[in-house]
């Protein structure tokens, strides 16, 4: 783990930067309200009572996008604009002293406002310059907000400008540009121009070592490029500027994330059995590349990642693994152990969840390209079912590292991103049987560090480059002859220069069954694999009794278990 995405630390609109002003629910009635009722009404009702003037928003909200958010700092206001600023530089250099890199959240593709509202900046220096209009004039509203037009010249400089500021004067390491879909392939493009312009000799830091990624959805009124060239993916092919790998997601979950019910759709690790899926997560692991060669284990035949459907979309749509951010839940939508609440049977035993939530997790961190966790999937965080949390306060949004606390059970959450799933919410919340214990969230978090040992010690995990993962990764067990709920990766090292100085090879093996199973890898036998010595020491007894027999070329994994094997010799 050696980067931190913050969201939006600009100034924005939706919290009150003076205390004085801030009002949130009570906390003494929240606890008795916990005390009550898991299942019950009465903690969103508060929540929601004071949710636009407490001090918690996701912040997708610009006001002004060049200046730090005041509610963040110990003196808001006009008369304190110095601290805002001294102490954003001070928690960004914090970090960087803790080694981590740190990327900010961008949100260029909308304002709050437009026109000569309270919060309307744009408008009042150029009217109608700075959105996009429709053909009667009005502003364009499908990020739900007021649509900036990136693509006329000074909006493009606007973004321009404030992300070389941030890097500049912040030291900023990256920056993930929220529905960058919105936004042309011209815009990214100069960004990162400007980006790589800058030089430690200069500026003070080298502009080009600056990560860009964001959400590549093709939506709106400038979908299927009718405005611009957009910067969705598949279209940012040589800019090195990933986009959230949705495929992956949603093979590893199941269903889609606008599904009428939480409960519909089983994916790869939520009990599904679709080859389909499958060949998705193959896919993924590869990096999310459209010329992977793999046996499809949906249809039989040979085919590559783009052959691979997603919907009306490729499967694999990227060049290069650094144009693919692998995730399995963020900010957005239910997290990872709230999917599998929802999707898992009522009577799932705990230990069968966490092992579950441990193979999700793998399913990212073992891929090529960029991996990506949300904050707390390591730890079975809920938000009691919420699907949509920017607004439902800290009460939802609760992140507990005593993991004392895991957020299950704080009451039915907001009704309006959430009525309608209430009635398959309520039984959920109102079962005990449900809630994690600390002992449970402990064994998720270490199986999880375990993972994060292994990307960090193998560098066949992080071959960088299409034409080393085109070279050396492979799919044994892909196709009909094998099983849907066991894929296994070969990282070959003996093809093409080797990457590995101390094994030649490595063998990621995932298994969504209960069961252990057996499969023959024959044209590995007579080779010498091991277990690799971060799980060998690890944290997960189940996953030690791993083992190959190097005479029938017989791998043994057990059941629900992310294992990776190191070839020596």
């Amino acid at each position: 783990m050696n980067t931190v995405h913050l969201l939006p630390v600009f100034d924005l609109t939706s919290v009150p930067e003076d205390p004085a002003e801030r009002v949130g629910p009570d906390p003494e009635v929240l606890a008795e309200l916990t005390r009550r009722d898991p299942a019950g009404t009465e903690q969103q009702q508060l929540v929601r009572r004071t949710a636009h003037r407490d001090a918690f928003n996701w912040g997708y909200d610009p006001w002004h996008f060049l200046a730090p958010e005041g509610s963040y700092a110990t003196g808001p206001g006009a008369a304190h604009g110095g601290r805002r600023v001294a102490e954003c530089r001070e928690m960004l250099g914090a970090l960087h002293d803790l080694g981590l890199r740190v990327v900010l959240d961008q949100v260029y593709n909308h304002t709050t406002d437009s026109g000569l509202e309270r919060t309307s900046v744009l408008d009042r220096v150029v009217p109608g310059y700075y959105h996009r209009l429709d053909e009667e004039g009005r502003v364009e509203t499908s990020t739900c907000c007021q649509n900036l037009a990136t693509e006329h010249q000074l909006a493009e400089q606007l973004m321009v400008d404030g992300c070389v500021l941030w890097v500049r004067h912040y030291r900023v390491d990256g920056f993930r540009f929220d529905l960058m879909g919105h936004h042309s392939r011209a815009n990214l493009d100069a960004v990162r121009a400007a980006l790589d312009a800058l030089t430690p000799a200069q500026d003070g830091v080298d502009g080009s070592a600056v990560t860009l990624y964001g959400e590549g959805w093709n939506f709106g009124e400038v979908a299927g490029d009718a405005r611009f060239p957009q910067a969705v993916q598949g279209q940012l092919d040589g800019t090195g500027i990933g986009t959230f790998n949705d495929r992956l997601r949603d093979a590893v979950r199941g269903g889609a994330v606008h599904d009428d019910s939480g409960r519909s759709g089983h994916g790869w690790v939520t009990g599904g059995s679709d080859p389909h899926d499958t060949d998705l997560l193959q896919v993924g692991l590869a990096g999310g590349l459209r010329d992977l060669r793999l046996l499809s284990h949906a249809t039989g035949r040979w085919t590559t990642g783009a052959g691979v459907p997603y919907g009306g979309a490729p499967g694999g749509y990227a060049a290069q693994p650094d144009e693919v951010v692998s995730y399995v839940d963020a900010h957005d939508n239910e997290t990872l152990w709230d999917t599998l609440l929802l999707k898992l049977s009522d009577d799932t035993p705990m230990a069968e969840r966490v092992r579950r939530n441990t193979l999700a997790l793998a399913c990212v961190t073992l891929s090529q390209g960029i991996s990506f966790w949300h904050a707390g999937a390591e730890i079975l965080r809920s938000k009691s079912l919420d699907r949509n949390s920017y607004d439902s306060g800290d009460w939802f949004n609760v992140l507990d590292w005593s993991l004392q606390d895991n957020g299950f059970g704080r009451g039915l959450p907001p009704e309006p991103d959430n009525g309608r799933r209430w009635a398959e919410m309520a039984p959920l919340l109102a079962d005990p049987s449900l809630r994690p214990t600390p002992a449970d969230a402990r064994t998720a978090l270490d199986g999880a560090l375990d993972l994060l040992r292994l990307r960090r010690d193998l560098p066949l995990l992080r071959l960088g480059t299409a034409e080393q993962i085109l070279a050396k990764v492979s799919f044994p067990l892909s196709g009909p002859q094998g099983r849907a709920d066991l894929v296994v990766m070969l990282v070959d090292d003996l093809v093409g220069a080797p990457v590995d100085p101390v094994s030649s090879g490595l063998l990621v093996v995932l298994n969504a069954s209960r069961e252990e199973q057996v499969p023959r890898l024959p044209g590995l036998a007579g080779q010498h694999w091991e277990l690799s010595a971060v799980q060998q020491e690890g944290a997960d007894p189940v996953v030690r009794s791993t083992r190959w027999e190097p005479g029938t070329g017989r791998l043994v994994v057990p059941g629900l278990s992310a294992a990776v094997l190191v070839r020596r010799g």
